[in-house]
């Protein structure tokens, strides 16, 4: 699934192309009415935890979730024919965007989009004020869940998904099958910030600056990447949750 570090990537690219810019929208798959976009300047668009916005200017609110398989696609020839399965097409004369496979693409009202940027936790790639950790650290800690599980919840702290809940607390050598006090929290969201901001230009998880593109420490692994015991695979929130057992006991 798409993680926020994703969502902020593809929000600033789309926002350098459109922003300003009249967009002819369409929808190839025929599966979203684009018509109200169609012809009109985008004012903005942005991203918080999972979801991304596209302000409209006199239009509803463009919101969507990418879900398990969605992404957007870019192409500098809007002459291009765009892909059958394309859900919505955003261009300019300079370049389009393709949306394919989302779990949500939706007209928001206004209010409607405020509704769901409250039900959002703080998010490391923007928050990174003293405020923004504080209340961070005290929603983590207020949940009566193991750690592992609190991470996954998006009104905690918004944009984590399974490969950083999993790489994450290995990286500070803590169990995600127990909860975690303030210091703990507070050193679990100072890496998320770094390690989420780190990983926005590029657009994919990196939590191995030195090794193999998609490696990672504990993700998916069968050994640890560090000291090489087996791998402890366990179910937490839902979704299989990976930790070392000598490195995180």
């Amino acid at each position: 699934m798409p993680e926020g570090h994703l969502l902020h990537h593809y929000a600033r690219r789309l926002d350098a192309d459109l922003a300003g810019r009249a967009v002819a929208a369409s929808s190839p798959q025929g599966r979203f009415d684009a018509r109200p976009f169609d012809g009109r300047r985008v004012e903005r668009v942005h991203a918080r935890g999972k979801h991304l916005f596209c302000e409209v200017e006199d239009a509803p609110v463009l919101h969507v979730h990418l879900g398990h398989d969605g992404l957007f696609l870019r192409t500098d020839d809007p002459s291009l024919p765009p892909l059958r399965g394309t859900r919505l097409r955003l261009a300019t004369e300079q370049a389009a965007w393709s949306l394919l496979a989302p779990s949500r693409c939706e007209r928001l009202t206004p209010a409607a989009r405020d509704d769901v940027l409250a039900s959002l936790g703080p998010d490391p790639v923007v928050d990174t004020g003293p405020d923004a950790r504080e209340e961070a650290v005290r929603r983590l800690t207020a949940k009566r869940s193991p750690v592992g599980t609190a991470l996954l919840d998006q009104s905690v702290w918004a944009g984590l998904g399974n490969v950083w809940r999993a790489e994450l607390p290995h990286l500070l050598r803590i169990d995600p099958a127990r909860r975690v006090d303030a210091e703990e929290a507070g050193r679990l969201w100072d890496l998320s910030v770094r390690m989420l901001g780190d990983c926005v230009e590029p657009g994919r998880i990196v939590t191995v600056p030195d090794g193999e593109p998609g490696e990672r420490w504990v993700y998916r692994r069968e050994t640890c990447r560090g000291c090489g015991a087996p791998v402890r695979v366990q179910q937490l929130g839902g979704r299989t949750c990976y930790a070392c057992p000598a490195e995180q006991a």
